[in-house]
């Protein structure tokens, strides 16, 4: 049997009280959590942080675990003679044991059915985060939608293994970036007659082919041709809310923003941010012959010059 050193796992001292090793469990697990790491071993980590944490946090295994002395990480060792007697078994009779099953088995009567009794405390369930992409539209308009996650569950050995589950979820018109909804009693199942914990959904906006959200305001790239940009026109251009047509003044330059007010997201309350229309200019890949004789024509005839203000940056 190799033995694991759990105290080390966790990053505290065997004297560590239960609060430290809660908090220091919960520090670990938020970091190495599979859905938050981007450590190729996170998911590893996280269930060896589990482990850990399943014993330390009842009193009753972790001085069942106390007692089997300190030792390297790693060391082959054979259980004390009560552990032996306990199971009937020679010490070759644990090679093929992993520790955390011999704890939770010593803890529940073990082979020979001759443990003893516990009492069994209502555990609350733990509390679960995962961030969920929603589309702007949704953002936008609010409603249900379905969002399937991935939540950590506990075998009876106290180890986390995925499930993945559907729920379906009400998203609030004007939710934002960042913004937590609470599913009461969707998280970890509770123990002993124990309340389930709640799942929190964290809410991400998904990237958008057209528009770009910063805060309550939107950005859209709108494409002109060089001829919309010097004579003017009228655009119909696509918002959340429905086309709109769009004014352009003759003269708009490339990378100007033009405002739609009241066109980006809603707040809980109902105010919206803008939109913004920021005017890109786009000519033809490849021009025909009379657009080509009439782009010449133009710069013959103009005497515009487009980097004219090169020459003021350098006096």
């Amino acid at each position: 049997m190799k033995y694991k050193d759990y105290y080390q796992t966790l990053g505290v001292e065997r004297s560590a009280s239960t609060a430290d090793i809660k908090k220091a469990y919960r520090k670990l697990a938020h970091q190495y959590h599979p859905d938050v790491s981007k450590d190729p071993g996170g998911e590893a980590k996280f269930k060896e942080i589990a482990e850990a944490y399943a014993t330390l946090k009842d009193t009753e295994k972790r001085q069942e675990y106390d007692n089997l002395g300190k030792r390297p990480a790693g060391e082959n060792f054979a259980p004390p003679p009560e552990w032996q007697r306990q199971y009937g078994a020679g010490a070759s009779a644990f090679d093929d044991v992993d520790l955390s099953d011999l704890l939770n088995a010593f803890r529940s009567g073990g082979r020979g059915g001759r443990g003893r009794e516990h009492a069994s405390f209502p555990l609350s369930g733990e509390d679960y985060a995962v961030t969920v992409s929603v589309s702007l539209e949704k953002i936008y308009s609010g409603g249900e939608t379905d969002i399937a996650v991935e939540v950590p569950e506990y075998d009876e050995h106290g180890l986390p293994h995925r499930v993945r589950r559907t729920f379906r979820v009400a998203i609030p018109k004007g939710a934002a970036e960042g913004q937590r909804l609470r599913l009461a009693g969707k998280g970890g199942p509770g123990r002993n007659g124990g309340k389930p914990g709640d799942l929190y959904i964290v809410l991400k906006i998904a990237p958008h082919p057209l528009y770009r959200a910063s805060g309550r305001d939107l950005y859209l790239d709108v494409a002109l041709a060089p001829w919309e940009a010097a004579l003017g026109a009228a655009v119909e251009i696509p918002t959340l809310g429905g086309n709109v047509e769009l004014n352009i003044k003759p003269g708009t330059s490339s990378g100007q923003r033009l405002r739609l007010a009241g066109r980006g997201l809603r707040s809980p309350d109902g105010v919206a941010g803008d939109m913004y229309a920021v005017v890109q200019i786009a000519v033809p890949k490849k021009a025909g012959k009379r657009e080509q004789a009439l782009y010449e024509q133009l710069a013959a005839a103009s005497d515009f010059k487009a980097r004219e203000h090169f020459k003021k940056g350098t006096k």
